[in-house]
């Protein structure tokens, strides 16, 4: 064949990387007559037809060069790297132009060279070929595709419709309510502006690097949270396991704050806040409005010793009807069920149909809070005693620092807000592009998370500013964490407002949306997990589909038991040991001493550059092989060393029992990782060296998800040799895989 060859006008131009994935909506004349003839096909490939069919090419083109106008010439030469598989298939050929008269004989030629393939190779040869530009199944999950359906194989995993799908799920995931109900309180507690201290240590020295890694893992092996590990460092499986376990707990008792919120909202359509008087069903004798108390001449003429505000007694008589104990469970508040119920359903629906629902949920749940949190930052600077509020979040006591206590807080609170050890994070970045630069949008997002902690903050404290003003109280009286804060202390506060109806739907609106979104992405990375466990079995048909509802509706059910009179024991017993710091930092330090000490910090640092096409900061590799993992097991010693046993409000004392469920909750994460070490090198075979570190090589299938179309530098690589292109063309096959 001469140096070039020359190709007719009306083949399109070359196919080049802008091209690689058409958005064809339609099926070609070609296609339809494949999959109409599919009984007429051969039941065997042919090996040789690729060669006969280039070597028809080449002469076809050779001879029919001179018959063609120069005006409708193109030439494109091989070193171009244009396969003749993907010329063919850009070919706008129809059956008609047999007949055209004025038709070349190669035009005439190739459409009977692309009829005789369609007849010789089988109809999956094709279909591989336009594996991505067939529309999935009608009514099948994201991602099935008729071929893997009729082969038993798992569909393709889908990917971010956009890169603005991924940012507002990981911000809607890790910005929650503990940005708002507890890093304001523990900035308070800790000695206020000091308390940034110890958080910005542990913000870069573990929590950015942890987040990163997880997202980077997922997009670079494209798995969920435990088969991810099962590729890099298979003895460290166990850390998958124990994610997936600490995030199921997670998801069956952090609902439970939704429902509570979904129950306050309703109850605000009324003509009256029913937490704002004392003259409810539920009040007692002890109820006593803040007016009265606020008139020191009604206080001492009550002589009341005992009492307590209608809000709490909202709380604890009307929403929760709590018991004396854990031992009296009581029976179930069907009010509360319901409330239960629905966020369930709310969420099934926001995840049914994997990132490509997910995704566009979440321009919803992940904005509306932030605009929610500005009108109440702006409501609450101006209203009187804001700023004796804010300068008691913020003002600084550097004595503080002294305690260990405040440093275990600063470290629980980050891996808290991040997200972080619950296979989420890993799972979200999976769906990424393996071109993805994952690096630049996770120090964004970082940013984003502390600041909304940091902002939030304002918004309340300078509420509770407000509210200690209009009681003559001091703010330390005032002030709440966790549902102390969103359903007593806040409420409170809005009902002193005017319009208070108006506010308090406000809050209770970014109250659910702030939890909502972090719930179900937490529910689609347990999800993803096990889906990605078991693909064959779970991503066929509505499989996955169905798995989501099972999964609910049983986290639902166990969930029941915290809506019970009872029920909020049983929640704090969940929230103090199931998804605890000490879990969280338990995991962490064995994934950096897996990524950075036994897979190697450098080959996942050439990784992250294979991806993003440039090497992050060192701090990062630092951070993973040294400081992270110090800080990870020092926070970790120091949390069991201060431990204290459970107590609701400070008064009441969970019996031995209780306490003894709560470790085995604990324990049932974080011994994932032990035994499923000793049950990876029980399997492997040899001596104990021999089988610690065969199970501690990635696994034989490979690591990376890097597409074979490119090279190192992530330029696109089209080599014509079938033998030395990484496996994308393979000898047997005459039409091309692609697997962009």
């Amino acid at each position: 064949m001469n140096a070039s060859v020359i190709i007719p006008a009306f083949i399109p131009r070359p196919l080049t990387k802008d091209r690689l994935n058409p958005s064809r909506t339609t099926v070609s004349g070609l296609e339809a007559f494949a999959v109409n003839n599919q009984t007429d096909l051969c039941e065997k490939r042919h090996q040789t037809c690729g060669e006969d069919a280039k070597r028809f090419l080449e002469v076809s083109a050779d001879k029919s060069s001179d018959n063609v106008p120069p005006s409708d010439q193109k030439q494109i030469h091989p070193d171009d790297g244009v396969k003749w598989h993907m010329l063919i298939n850009q070919m706008p050929l129809h059956f008609s132009n047999l007949n055209d008269p004025h038709a070349s004989v190669f035009q005439i030629s190739i459409i009977v060279l692309y009829i005789i393939m369609a007849q010789k190779e089988k109809l999956q040869c094709l279909k591989d070929f336009h594996k991505d530009t067939l529309k999935p199944s009608p009514g099948k999950s994201p991602g099935t595709r008729p071929e893997d359906e009729a082969e038993g194989k798992a569909p393709q995993r889908e990917k971010w419709a956009s890169k603005l799908d991924f940012v507002l799920s990981v911000a809607g995931g890790f910005v929650g309510l503990g940005n708002v109900w507890r890093f304001p309180y523990l900035c308070y507690k800790n000695g206020g502006g000091a308390f940034l201290i110890p958080y910005t240590i542990f913000l870069f020295g573990g929590g950015l690097p942890v987040f990163f890694l997880e997202v980077a893992l997922g997009q670079y092996t494209s798995e969920g949270g435990i088969t991810c590990w099962a590729k890099l460092c298979p003895i460290f499986t166990g850390i998958g396991y124990a994610s997936v376990v600490i995030v199921s707990l997670l998801n069956i008792y952090y609902i439970v704050i939704l429902a509570w919120g979904l129950y306050y909202l309703f109850q605000c359509f009324q003509p009256e806040l029913p937490w704002a008087k004392c003259k409810q069903p539920w009040n007692t004798e002890h109820c006593v409005e803040d007016t009265v108390r606020k008139n020191k001449t009604l206080w001492l003429a009550a002589n009341i010793t005992n009492f307590t505000s209608p809000v709490t007694e909202f709380w604890e008589h009307n929403v929760l009807s709590i018991s004396s104990g854990i031992e009296d469970i009581g029976p179930l508040k069907w009010d509360l069920a319901l409330c239960l119920l629905a966020v369930w359903v709310i969420c099934f629906f926001c995840i049914w149909k994997g990132v490509k629902s997910t995704g566009k949920v979440v321009y919803i749940t992940a904005t509306f809070p932030f605009v929610m949190l500005i009108v109440l930052l702006i409501r609450g600077v101006t209203l009187p005693g804001a700023s004796e509020g804010i300068k008691f979040y913020l003002y600084p006591n550097l004595t503080r620092l002294q305690d260990p206590e405040v440093w275990i807080d600063a470290g629980t609170q980050i891996f808290f807000s991040y997200a972080i050890c619950l296979g989420a994070m890993t799972s979200l970045g999976s769906y990424n592009k393996y071109k993805y630069n994952c690096y630049r949008d996770c120090l964004l997002l970082g940013g984003l998370n502390s600041g909304t902690s940091f902002v939030s903050g304002f918004a309340i404290f300078s509420v509770l500013g407000f509210m200690a003003q209009e009681q003559g109280v001091d703010i330390a009286d005032v002030a709440e964490s966790g549902p102390g804060l969103a359903f007593i202390a806040y409420p409170k506060a809005v009902s002193m407002m005017p319009m208070p109806t108006l506010w308090a739907i406000l809050f209770f609106i970014m109250l659910l949306l702030l939890g909502l979104d972090s719930q179900f992405v937490e529910v689609e990375g347990q999800i993803t997990s096990i889906v990605d466990l078991y693909p064959a079995l779970l991503r066929k048909g509505y499989r996955r589909e169905i798995f989501i509802a099972v999964m609910c509706f049983m986290s639902y059910l166990l969930g029941l038991a915290m809506v019970t009179k009872g029920g909020m024991y049983v929640f704090q017993l969940f929230d103090y040991y199931a998804a605890s710091g000490v879990c969280l930092l338990w995991v962490a330090f064995f994934e950096c001493i897996a990524v950075a000490w036994v897979y190697g910090v450098d080959n996942f640092y050439d990784a992250v550059e294979d991806m993003i096409g440039y090497r992050p900061n060192p701090w990062m590799k630092w951070s993973w092989t040294i400081i992270t993992p110090v800080l990870c097991m020092g926070c970790f010693v120091f949390s069991l060393v201060k431990y204290k046993p459970l107590t609701y409000n400070k008064v009441y004392e969970y019996p031995d029992w209780a306490i003894g469920v709560g470790w085995c909750l604990a324990l049932s994460s974080m011994i994932c990782i032990p035994m499923v070490m000793v049950i990876k090198i029980l399997q492997s075979e040899g001596s104990l060296i021999e089988r610690i570190k065969a199970v501690a090589a990635p696994a034989k299938s490979g690591v990376s998800s890097r597409p074979k179309e490119y090279n190192v530098k992530g330029e696109l690589t089209l080599p014509l040799d079938p033998n030395g292109n990484n496996g994308l063309i393979k000898p047997t096959h005459t039409i091309v895989e692609t697997t962009m």
